[in-house]
């Protein structure tokens, strides 16, 4: 009794295939015939094709490979392969499961500042028809279509829809908008993606300074500091870390005593202050 060929995504020692970032599985083997079964796990769907030709689409069960018998010509054909062409038949699987997937990128402000993206986006292929309509419109090199495949076709969509508001918006009135934002990226990637059968669940965007000066600027400014008391605060800070004893008077704008003058006095720039001791002094605080 001749023994079937069984063909699955699991591997000779009970490993899945459709891990967490592979969209689609071609199985590697020429010798799917008539008679072999074809085994779908619960979160997968198989499509089956014959010399480039959908035949059907599978869910969940075990199913036997079955076609009309035709005369076979060429004794080369039967001689060489039994009577059945190589590849003839192809398994396609498709990972039904949710699949999170994430964009990086860089977008500009109205003011030309540099912001830094991260969305992260969960996606799924959810019918049959979409298996179908994914294996029709999306390439795939080798045996599989991994989640960064996926993820170079949907990116430049969500830097065109984050750039389309950021590049209007001002910096301080970024954050704000992040709800108006998501919803555009929301939109634009819901209607790309339904062309190739996958079906967006839900995303997360977050959006920041590139610059780490921005970022401390920022979160100064986010303590009730004005724009001019902001920069005072952060050139104190470096001057803090430079070990600097003129950084708490940079933080309050108070001049720095040197003996019994200031800067101010002897006609130095402010910035000037506490770098050097005046001349004819020994450079003495009070």
């Amino acid at each position: 009794m001749a023994i079937r060929n069984v063909i699955s995504t699991l591997t000779d020692d009970g490993q899945e295939v459709l891990g967490p970032d592979v969209v689609l599985y071609h199985v590697p083997s020429n010798d799917i015939q008539n008679g072999t079964l074809l085994t779908v796990e619960s979160n997968a769907f198989c499509v089956l094709k014959s010399r480039g030709a959908v035949i059907e689409v599978y869910e969940t069960g075990q199913y036997q490979v079955s076609t009309p018998q035709r005369f076979l010509l060429g004794s080369v054909q039967q001689a060489f392969y039994g009577g059945q062409s190589p590849w003839q038949y192809e398994a396609l699987y498709i990972n039904r499961a949710k699949l999170l997937l994430q964009a990086k990128g860089v977008a500009f402000t109205r003011e030309m500042a540099e912001l830094a993206y991260v969305v992260d986006y969960y996606v799924h292929v959810d019918s049959k028809d979409d298996a179908l309509r994914l294996v029709q419109h999306m390439p795939y090199k080798g045996h599989f279509l991994k989640t960064t495949d996926l993820n170079a076709y949907a990116g430049p969509v969500v830097e065109q829809a984050i750039n389309q508001m950021v590049q209007v918006t001002g910096l301080a009135e970024v954050n704000q908008k992040i709800h108006e934002i998501t919803d555009l990226i929301r939109t634009h990637l819901q209607d790309f993606l339904k062309t190739y059968g996958v079906t967006l669940n839900d995303l997360k965007v977050l959006i920041f300074p590139q610059d780490e000066r921005v970022k401390t600027l920022i979160t100064l400014r986010a303590f009730g500091l004005n724009e001019t008391e902001a920069v005072r605060h952060y050139i104190a800070l470096v001057m803090a870390e430079r070990g600097l004893v003129s950084a708490p008077n940079m933080a309050v704008g108070a001049p720095f005593m040197i003996g019994t003058a200031t800067a101010s006095t002897l006609g130095l720039p402010a910035s000037w202050a506490g770098t050097a001791p005046a001349p004819g002094t020994r450079g003495q605080t009070s």
